[in-house]
């Protein structure tokens, strides 16, 4: 079977645990909804934030979703002048030979098209 990598980014509005869980939440339904993912065919899911997100975990938004049982793992992203600030990424790697439409919420939009590490 194969297997595909999504990439998926959005912002927060305040470095608060609901923002950050809401919008991270948001990112995922519409990475699942344009890539036709349910949590079986998912394998796992990476996040990273931006030093500035120090709140909560955005792993933890996956439980929103109804991806409580998939394997997380959250990181720190590396501060880059001129990225986006409160920005929350997201890899998941999912089974299967859908779609791989890249979502990007939010001011985490400018990414789209920019030379981000795959």
């Amino acid at each position: 079977m194969e297997i595909r990598a999504l990439r998926g980014a959005t912002t927060v509005a305040h470095n608060d645990a609901e923002a950050i869980l809401t919008a991270t939440a948001a990112l995922l339904s519409a990475l699942a909804r344009e890539n036709g993912l349910s949590a079986r065919d998912l394998v796992c899911l990476f996040f990273t934030v931006t030093p500035d997100l120090d709140a909560a975990f955005a792993a933890q938004a996956a439980e929103r979703v109804g991806w409580g049982d998939v394997p997380r793992l959250g990181a720190v992203e590396q501060k880059v002048a001129g990225a986006p600030e409160r920005c929350v990424r997201v890899m998941a790697i999912a089974r299967g030979d859908g779609p791989r439409v890249p979502v990007y919420l939010g001011e985490a939009s400018r990414l789209l098209g920019k030379a981000e590490p795959n």
